[in-house]
């Protein structure tokens, strides 16, 4: 086998890498090369990258400007790892943040960075709520993705990842999150919504609930892994409105949803709230591994030293998250980011008129899941068809002959995920729904001829 075919690389790294590896049995191939949301493997293919780092990558592979800045950073002599001493580079990207963030947190708001990935925020974020409040349970959401740390995990609804990991955090509480097509109680879209809302009030306001007063909760304002489940507006609002008459620290997590990639900067915009601690990471280092809790400074109680990490003082992510930042940020930009999701949704919400196998399409901005159903399946109460993850993995498998890149999620593997770069072209959008409605119809013609 010689190194100029993916499966030279491929076999030396089953040798040698973790069986936990999940990417490479999708996409079995070696990148050589990226630029954009193209990436090119050893032996010369190139492939449409919708997935692009999970989210990381808002700009895409080796921006010219993001790139230009790293070299610039590199051939300063500038530090390049400060643990938490402070730099005219970390200043930057500090103040560049804050000035993105809601009034109350751009006049009030400290960050403390931490190690390099989300799930670092996370374990952060619920150590500062513990410390700050005194109290030790935390509410969560069915659904809801949070990492895959030790405490993160706790917190993560994802059943699989958890199953076999004995003593995890314990105190923690799922709640359940509004899912119009699955709804949890059953009613589905704005009763659903309702029944969600009430019974979070409710049971965190009844003193026979048997929950302690919780130190934090946390959700996402968009769920990722979880399916692509946009909160509802009315969900986000009464969250937000109960934990502050309660005096519960919200922590929204931002981690994959934020960033531009919901249409706003923060997805928690679009309900108009300010929470008191916003997780983030993934794309706000511009491609290079960053992690940041931003909090509002009365849950400031911790002592010097109380949380540290070593790579918590990444320079080069901080100049690059600073390009993003501003470049994301901008109105128009945006305005462009919700136009292409909007584009995108309307394609696919006709493509469901016409096939079997797809269930339900929601989108937010450039954040989207088709979640494919069994046609042969019995429907629920509220006539949708069960998930099925067999036809999601196969209309993937399509796609990736013919060179496009797009991972699952949701209940079962059962959602087509599209974590495109924002900066995507409308050529390249198009290229992907012409190479997904192919796929989608191949499979949807396969499974209705087997009926």
């Amino acid at each position: 086998m010689t190194e100029n075919t993916n499966q030279f690389y491929l076999d030396r790294q089953n040798q040698t890498e973790s069986n936990a590896r999940t990417y490479p049995r999708k996409f079995p191939i070696a990148i050589k090369k990226a630029k954009g949301s193209v990436v090119t493997d050893v032996e010369g293919n190139t492939y449409l990258d919708f997935l692009c780092g999970a989210g990381t990558l808002a700009l895409g592979h080796n921006d010219s400007e993001i790139t230009q800045t790293m070299i610039d950073l590199l051939q300063s002599e500038a530090p390049l790892h400060s643990l938490d001493l402070t730099t005219p580079v970390k200043d930057t990207f500090v103040h560049t943040l804050l000035s993105l963030l809601p009034e109350e947190l751009k006049q009030h708001g400290k960050l403390q960075f931490c190690s390099p990935s989300g799930t670092d925020a996370v374990d952060a974020a619920i150590k500062l709520c513990k410390t700050a409040t005194g109290r030790s349970s935390v509410i969560a959401f069915g659904g809801g993705y949070h990492g895959m740390g030790h405490g993160a995990l706790a917190l993560t609804g994802n059943l699989n990842a958890k199953t076999n990991v004995n003593g995890l955090m314990s105190d923690v509480h799922f709640f359940p999150y509004p899912y119009s097509y699955r709804c949890p109680f059953g009613l589905g879209g704005e009763a659903g919504v309702d029944a969600a809302c009430a019974y979070f009030e409710r049971t965190l306001k009844d003193p026979e609930s048997g929950i302690t007063r919780p130190a934090a909760v946390i959700l996402e304002p968009i769920q990722g892994e979880g399916g692509v489940i946009p909160a509802p507006v009315k969900f986000l609002q009464t969250v937000r409105r109960v934990t502050e008459e309660l005096g519960i620290p919200m922590i929204v997590d931002e981690i994959q949803c934020g960033v531009g990639r919901s249409g706003k900067f923060f997805a928690f915009e679009y309900a108009g709230i300010t929470p008191d601690v916003i997780l983030t990471s993934k794309a706000i280092g511009g491609s290079q591994p960053m992690a940041v809790v931003i909090y509002h400074e009365k849950l400031d109680a911790w002592q010097p030293g109380a949380h540290a990490g070593t790579f918590r003082g990444n320079q080069i992510a901080m100049a690059a998250g600073t390009v993003v930042m501003n470049r994301v940020s901008d109105p128009a930009f945006l305005t462009e980011v919700q136009e292409k999701g909007v584009h995108l949704e309307k394609a696919l919400l006709k493509l469901k008129q016409e096939v079997s196998i797809i269930g339900d399409i929601r989108a937010k901005g450039l954040m989207l899941g088709i979640e494919f159903v069994d046609p042969k399946g019995k429907k629920d109460q509220l006539g949708s068809l069960p998930c099925s993850g067999d036809i999601a993995t196969r209309v993937q498998q399509e796609c990736f002959k013919n060179r496009l890149i797009m991972e699952k999620g949701g209940r079962h593997g059962s959602v087509m995920r599209c974590l495109c770069a924002l900066n995507v072209t409308h050529e390249e959008i198009e290229t992907m729904l012409k190479i997904t409605e192919q796929a989608i119809r191949k499979v949807d013609a396969d499974v209705t001829k087997s009926n």
